[in-house]
């Protein structure tokens, strides 16, 4: 179940960041994967957006999956393009013509998971930023705050913009005045990098995440225009499971000025993924 926020979604409002997994009997997982997930279906997830007030859609390739997108951009398929694209997992033997198909698929960006790993290795980071930049892709790096804080430099100065997942991965309880959050904040404020305000995952002290306001509030105040939110949906690894609805309404307390969720939710996703300005 899915409590209805009390705060209404502004219209066009951008879930950044989730994961369809199955059916299975189509689209299994990868041997190499680290977890096994219940599957998570595409009338599973909208029935969920739609109570929430979520309108358009990213859905990101989760590492279970590896290298095969089928999953995902079917998903994209069932959404319609309209509405939806992708971020994919691919790797250096990728073609040139794959990459044109990937792209005419919906795929605007590549993830590189260095927490759940099964997917690029960091070490193809500047290849494959010098192969994708042509396609007016980002790259979307999911590390923890230590990660960030060695990749920083490298990471700001790649030829194309950099999306940083669920709060750059700085635990709550160390503050934001650690060498952590301050080596994000300057990769912020390079420019080049957006950050997704997911936050549930920086929470030190879990449900009901409360710990992580800091984080969210520093990182909107530093860099309004490239931030985006995501559910995260269906929260894999989570027990219990978050309820979307009421992360909605958390994140709306947490950036209480109307105009500043509506960058957030709207206008920041159409910029990054591409989206319809209306």
């Amino acid at each position: 179940m899915v409590t209805p926020p009390q705060t209404k979604a502004p219209p066009l409002s951008c879930d950044c960041h989730f994961h369809i997994f199955g059916p299975y009997d189509k689209f299994p997982l990868d041997a190499g994967r680290r977890y096994t997930p219940p599957e998570a279906l595409v009338p599973d997830y909208l029935a969920m957006a739609d109570i929430v007030g979520l309108q358009r859609m990213v859905i990101v390739q989760p590492s279970p999956y590896g290298t095969d997108n089928r999953a995902t951009l079917d998903a994209v398929e069932s959404f319609g393009r309209h509405r939806a694209v992708a971020i994919a997992v691919i790797d250096d033997n990728v073609d040139a013509a794959t990459l044109r198909g990937l792209n005419d698929a919906g795929v605007r960006g590549v993830r590189f998971n260095l927490v759940s790993g099964n997917g690029t290795p960091v070490e193809q980071l500047q290849i494959m930023a010098r192969r994708l930049a042509p396609l007016g892709w980002h790259i979307q790096v999911y590390a923890e705050g230590e990660t960030i804080m060695q990749l920083g430099e490298t990471l700001a100065h790649l030829p194309m913009s950099v999306v940083i997942d669920h709060c750059g991965g700085v635990k709550a309880e160390l503050g934001i005045a650690h060498p952590q959050f301050q080596a994000l904040l300057r990769l912020l404020d390079s420019g080049n990098a957006w950050i997704k305000t997911c936050s549930y995952r920086v929470s030190s002290t879990g449900a009901p995440f409360d710990d992580a306001q800091a984080n969210v509030k520093a990182l909107v105040a530093a860099a309004p225009e490239r931030c985006v939110w995501g559910t995260d949906w269906p929260h894999p690894g989570m027990d219990p499971v978050p309820d979307a609805g009421t992360l909605f309404d958390q994140f709306c307390t947490w950036v209480p000025d109307a105009a500043t969720r509506q960058h957030i939710l709207v206008d920041n996703p159409a910029r990054l993924y591409g989206f319809a300005a209306t």
